[in-house]
């Protein structure tokens, strides 16, 4: 069983999340028009094999998107965290408190 440990909730099992895709793809300005750009980061995709960044929505939680860390092959879960900035440091900063 695929258990994420969203950092708001705790531990869920991954049927509460929606995949949302790779968190290492880096897209082009919203307002660029180069056709070529757009193909590659929305269709090229690698297939990686071990550790690997994903973005993930916990849907039937707090709703909010993570940056999830999981090994493509044994399915660990290293890391999950907020994929927005602003909300990871807002965390940190109410963790420290």
């Amino acid at each position: 069983m695929l258990r994420i440990p969203c950092p708001f909730c705790g531990p869920r099992d991954h049927a509460e999340f929606t995949y949302l895709g790779d968190a290492t793809v880096t897209y082009p300005p919203i307002d660029s028009t180069d056709q070529r750009a757009w193909y590659e980061a929305v269709y090229l995709r690698d297939n990686p094999r071990g550790p690997h960044k994903e973005l993930w929505q916990h849907v039937n939680g707090c709703r909010m998107w993570l940056a999830v860390e999981r090994d493509t092959m044994t399915h660990e879960i290293k890391s999950a965290t907020a994929a927005h900035p602003g909300t990871r440091a807002a965390l940190a900063a109410e963790t420290a408190r």
